[in-house]
């Protein structure tokens, strides 16, 4: 079986809009509760965390909203497409993000899913306040400013 190819660095999905709509605050590492199919998906370089958004509740951290599609070998055994997955954190920071989206009004939000040096099915979760229209615009300006400045440095030489 041919394998998709993927980035060097293990990553299968990245959130890209993520950075644009919010203002990352912090960033931490969780493991997955998946099923072999989605395992198996996510190795063919399959998923979409683009609409995705964590909660916190009853205790726990949930992914929801996530995009991993259903496998096509698991027939009868596959796994539901968009079904809440369980984090894995320690109950420190489970406590201390809940926290920080009840009291301080944030947003977990996925960044990236990618397999880590282990071969283990990680995410990079980011927990992020929104961006106004201005805040978006000084966003777009900044990012349009340090293109152009880097091309007049290659250019100058």
């Amino acid at each position: 079986m041919a394998r998709k190819a993927q980035r060097g660095d293990g990553v299968v999905a990245e959130n890209r809009k993520a950075r644009y709509h919010y203002a990352i605050e912090n960033t931490i590492e969780a493991g997955m509760v998946l099923l072999g199919s989605e395992v198996k998906s996510l190795r063919n370089g399959q998923a979409n965390i683009a609409d995705s958004y964590a909660e916190a509740k009853d205790g726990q951290i949930n992914l929801i909203n996530a995009y991993f599609p259903a496998y096509a070998e698991a027939n009868r055994f596959g796994h539901e497409e968009r079904r809440p997955r369980r984090l894995l954190l320690h109950l420190r920071e489970i406590a201390k993000l809940a926290q920080a989206v009840n009291r301080e009004g944030m947003t977990l939000i996925p960044l990236k899913v990618y397999f880590n040096e282990r071969g283990i099915a990680k995410m990079l979760l980011g927990i992020a306040k929104g961006k106004k229209a201005a805040d978006k615009r000084e966003t777009e300006k900044k990012r349009d400013w340090d293109r152009e400045k880097s091309r007049l440095l290659r250019a100058r030489g």
